[in-house]
């Protein structure tokens, strides 16, 4: 492990490295995708080779799924698990009540449908995705190619009624090309800046014909593990009613983590 980590790529790695707490063997876990996501798969990655661990991963998308394989996680598809224990993912934003803004990445389609087909889902972020109000970061909405324009003109008229401060939408791009989808769709970015009705909002969206999915994610998430720059992590546990704190300290030995924590 690197020591010369940034405040923002070890408040990423506390998270995961705390996440991977409620791993036990035998467990088929939902790996998700993003950079807070890597680092767990590399911490899991480091759990199967050094201490026996053995599960089975399902992961989010092509890149987490090689990113698994290459550090020596058994990756399988969701139709072989057919249920999961446990998804671990990161998130764009989460509130108070851990509703999230999930699809930074492109993922969310697959994001979504693996989260919901666990047991429980635990998010893992650092500080600055925590929000008082959802909607700072662009709402991601996947649609299918075919009159995606129509899709889009759809969307902006349904906005007009919805509890939302913005309403400037606008078709992802990858260089001059459209921006594809591992299931071959585009993805539109909502420019909202706040949405007051998170729930009502991800109805609307979803009625729409073309719009595959959208990115809010409701009722899904158990479980923040948010990381900090020094080390500290905090668990908060919506279904407990709880947060609890955890600290790593920082080493200069090559190991920078040491868990003082529980």
């Amino acid at each position: 492990m690197p020591v010369d980590l940034s405040p923002i790529d070890k408040a990423k790695y506390v998270a995961a490295k705390r996440a991977c707490d409620y791993v036990e063997s035998g467990m088929k876990l939902g790996l998700g995708t993003g950079s807070t996501a890597a680092w767990l798969v590399r911490c899991l990655g480091e759990m199967v080779r050094d201490e026996g661990l053995k599960i089975k991963g399902v992961p989010t998308s092509t890149r987490t799924a090689q990113l698994a394989r290459d550090v020596g996680i058994e990756v399988i598809s969701l139709d072989e698990a057919r249920w999961l224990d446990l998804t671990i993912d990161g998130a764009d934003e989460y509130d108070g009540a851990l509703n999230l803004i999930k699809g930074g990445g492109g993922a969310l389609l697959q994001e979504k449908i693996v989260a919901t087909a666990s047991d429980q889902m635990i998010v893992i972020a650092d500080a600055s995705k925590k929000v008082e109000t959802l909607g700072a970061f662009p709402l991601p909405i996947e649609v299918i190619p075919f009159g995606w324009q129509t899709s889009k003109a759809l969307v902006e008229e349904a906005l007009v009624g919805m509890d939302v401060m913005g309403a400037t939408t606008s078709l992802r791009m990858n260089g001059q090309a459209p921006f594809i989808t591992d299931e071959g769709n585009h993805i539109l970015d909502l420019y909202l800046n706040r949405i007051g009705n998170a729930r009502q909002l991800s109805l609307v969206l979803n009625q729409i014909p073309g719009i595959v999915e959208n990115g809010l994610f409701i009722d899904i998430c158990d479980i923040v593990i948010t990381g900090y720059g020094d080390g500290r992590v905090e668990v908060h546990d919506i279904n407990k009613g709880e947060v609890d704190e955890t600290r790593y300290d920082f080493l200069d030995d090559g190991n920078i983590f040491a868990d003082n924590g529980d």
